[in-house]
């Protein structure tokens, strides 16, 4: 889980009042955050450091100085109980009144032009302009580890999200966000004082050392510079000496992202500008013109609040907490947590309309509204009680007969393993050679590794023999996991079952030998079986067969198709098998 350090002055201005360590650790639970490290109390407060940890990876916005001040300042009431006076007076931010989208965006000179050759490169960016007051030391080093935050953890380490910031009263507008030629393109990178081309800073600079894997075997480089020509940054490297060098006392800065997810990239920019607009930054929008379509249009500024509300029942979020709160907690709650609700009378219940801040995008189900209730009202709301029946707990007969599959998968030599059930297009289907036609895609995942519900455990075993290389062979794995696709029998859409999955990785690993593995494994499990003949893409056509129970197929075994195990990069031969468990039992 991500880990941030802030500065503990910084940290109790932002929230508005000081608390001691102990106080701190009761109160950080509404941020679903714990008091990681306490500082060195000999230091005076302006240098003493805070070590907080986050426990929620769906809260990206948690990730920094202000997002967890804002949260606890929410989560106290100061903002909610005032919230009206301290709008009138100016003193509280309302983040809405600086969306771009709100039709009266003033971008003035400010416009960055995408150009075409990127859409295939690193497509997409964002930018905006902060203005108002000098930064302070304390409020540079929390941008810098803002930026690696979210790069690192939301961002794939650079690779769908990179954050640059740059010295706005040097950058001579219209900027040109354009791909260039590696070798014939060079300039003077920050943290350096020579000259050198793009694909020298790969290899010769620190952090294209890092990075450069993001752009290596590309034909051209992403670059952003201004109306002058001046560099400003080779995304999502390294920024230009000049432009990007940012130091304590500057006034107006730019800040931008590029990736290749933009609502990632809206996110995150909402994130970035609403922690400036908490330190009393003023906000100005810049135009990205791209040539190709976004998914939010051509034409961007942010920020732009792009978020979708979210509906829920009082009464279902009664029955899921246990409670009976009435809609002015349940309004108060979700108040706390900094969204915007609307609520409207129907018959017997209230049916809540939630708009989360521009900050948030974890919304997806009205248990999530649920559970920003439950943490808005405090665990204290929630007295603890007593279990009124007695039960006595024992193995699910699943788990009793998934433990009898893994022993005899052992006695045949397989060694067991267990991997996630969440992962990526390129490894569930294209890696396969399979469609989507069944496969559950996540609505708004936080990262495209975790974009899709596995409907097989055979991908998770060719993931772990693609990084085996350097094992002894034979190898030979398995894995007894869920894995879940769409089906329109359930109510639900979907089904899950409990699957048996094993691959061999050896120099004469071939279709009898698994024939005979097979055999011996529904002997064990006290069932007759047939074979019939498949025509599955994942396996070489005439070494593979469907294994048949009564008149079901219940699972498939054979030998890796030569392509599969290209698209992973193995290079001996792998035959597997995956069974229903479920089916028998």
């Amino acid at each position: 889980m991500p880990k941030i350090e802030v500065n503990e002055k910084l940290f109790f201005d932002a929230v508005g009042r000081r608390y001691d360590y102990a106080a701190l650790e009761d109160v950080l639970p509404c941020a679903k955050a714990e008091l990681d490290e306490k500082p060195d109390e000999t230091l005076p407060e302006s240098e003493r450091t805070i070590k907080i940890e986050l426990n929620d990876t769906n809260r990206p916005d948690l990730w920094s100085t202000n997002g967890v001040a804002r949260q606890l300042k929410l989560h106290s009431g100061d903002v909610c109980e005032a919230n009206s006076a301290a709008k009138r007076s100016g003193n509280s931010p309302d983040y809405f009144k600086f969306m771009a989208n709100r039709g009266n965006a003033d971008y003035g000179e400010r416009v960055i032009n995408v150009e075409p050759d990127l859409k295939n490169i690193r497509p997409f960016m964002v930018a905006f302009l902060i203005c108002g007051k000098p930064i302070n030391d304390a409020m540079l080093k929390d941008i810098i580890q803002t930026q690696e935050k979210l790069c690192w953890n939301f961002g794939r380490k650079r690779k769908s999200i990179s954050m640059g910031v740059y010295r706005a009263e040097k950058i001579k507008f219209p900027a040109t966000y354009k791909a260039v030629d590696p070798d014939k393109t060079s300039f003077i990178p920050l943290q350096s004082e020579v000259t050198m081309t793009c694909r020298q800073i790969l290899t010769d600079h620190p952090k294209g050392r890092d990075y450069g894997w993001i752009l290596e075997g590309l034909p051209k480089f992403p670059l952003l510079t201004d109306a002058n020509g001046e560099v400003l940054s080779m995304a999502p490297i390294i920024n230009g000496a000049f432009l990007g060098a940012v130091k304590v006392g500057d006034k107006d800065l730019m800040v931008e992202m590029t990736g290749d997810n933009m609502e990632n990239l809206l996110l995150s920019m909402n994130i970035v500008a609403c922690d400036f607009i908490d330190q009393g930054y003023d906000i100005k929008p810049i135009l990205v013109k791209h040539p190709y379509e976004t998914g939010f249009g051509r034409d961007i500024m942010t920020p732009f609040y792009f978020q979708k509300p979210t509906k829920a029942k009082l009464s279902n979020i009664n029955k899921v907490l246990g409670s009976d709160f009435d809609i002015e907690k349940v309004r108060d709650a979700l108040a706390r947590m900094g969204s915007t609700v609307e609520t409207k009378q129907i018959e017997n219940d209230w049916e809540i309309t939630l708009s989360p801040a521009p900050y948030r995008n974890d919304f997806l189900h009205e248990v999530d509204v649920t559970e920003d209730v439950m943490i808005g009202m405090g665990v204290s709301q929630f007295p603890p009680l007593k279990p009124r029946d007695f039960t006595i707990g024992k193995l699910s007969d699943v788990t009793i007969f998934s433990r009898k599959a893994k022993e005899i998968m052992a006695g045949l030599g397989y060694q067991e393993m267990i991997f996630n059930y969440l992962g990526s297009k390129r490894d569930y289907v294209e890696r396969m050679d399979v469609d989507t036609r069944n496969i559950i895609e996540i609505a708004n995942p936080m990262s495209e590794n975790y974009q899709f519900v596995r409907n097989s455990i055979l991908p998770s075993l060719l993931r772990a023999e693609s990084t085996s290389a350097n094992a002894i062979f034979p190898h030979k794995i398995f894995e007894v996991g869920k894995v879940a696709y769409i089906c329109d029998e359930e109510n639900t859409g979907t089904r899950t079952r409990q699957n048996l999955g094993l691959l061999t990785a050896a120099s004469n690993a071939n279709f009898n030998t698994l024939a005979s593995e097979i055999s011996s494994l529904l002997y064990f499990l006290d069932h007759e079986y047939k074979v019939v003949e498949t025509d599955d893409p994942r396996f070489v056509p005439g070494r593979q067969a469907g294994i048949l129970v009564g008149e079901k197929q219940i699972g498939i075994f054979g030998e890796v198709h030569p392509q599969v195990l290209e698209n992973w990069a193995i290079q001996v031969p792998c035959v597997a098998a995956e069974l229903d468990l479920e089916e028998l039992m």
